[in-house]
């Protein structure tokens, strides 16, 4: 799956619940699904940012990517594991947009990938910009890890939605 038709499932995903749904924080130090999408569309900004980093970039950078940044180009994709980032960057998503923010936010997005799409493929694979746990990673790179972090958070919206459903039976049966 491309990772614009990855996006465009996401978006069809938060057709299904209401703005009340989005915003349940199951437990504590347990994101909503609004927080989970804000992570995603935050995150894939800051990976689009170092695209165009590396677009200016006018230095070769011949070192390569760290063993962890290896690994995870060679599986195409985050381990399916639970990474917890450490505190400096462990910041609270937001969780006060609307469904329709969201979806605004996602096409967006969406919009700055295409563009990207299209200058990737032109630049010096070696104008690199250092992750700080993969390492060196070109224009490609940092564009291949939106859909790899956007397939790694698919476990965590199946998460969500179990915590969610069973919510919403206790709550259901409670009222009765």
């Amino acid at each position: 799956m491309s990772d614009l038709k990855l996006i465009e499932t996401y978006k069809s995903f938060l057709q299904n619940y209401s703005n009340e749904q989005i915003r349940y924080i199951p437990e504590e130090r347990v994101w909503s699904i609004a927080q989970m999408y804000d992570h995603l569309i935050v995150v894939a900004h800051e990976y689009l940012d170092r695209v165009e980093d590396c677009e200016k970039a006018v230095e070769e950078q011949h070192q390569g990517k760290s063993e962890f940044g290896e690994y995870l180009f060679n599986i195409g994709g985050f381990p399916p594991i639970k990474i917890k980032l450490p505190e400096e960057l462990d910041v609270q998503p937001d969780n006060t947009k609307s469904k329709e923010d969201i979806m605004l936010e996602l096409d967006q997005l969406m919009s700055r990938m295409k563009e990207l799409e299209m200058k990737v493929g032109t630049k010096n694979p070696n104008y690199k910009i250092k992750h700080g746990g993969f390492g060196w990673l070109n224009a490609e790179e940092w564009l291949a890890l939106v859909g790899m972090h956007f397939r790694h958070h698919l476990r965590q919206k199946y998460e969500l939605d179990q915590k969610l459903a069973l919510s919403t039976y206790i709550e259901e049966t409670t009222s009765t």
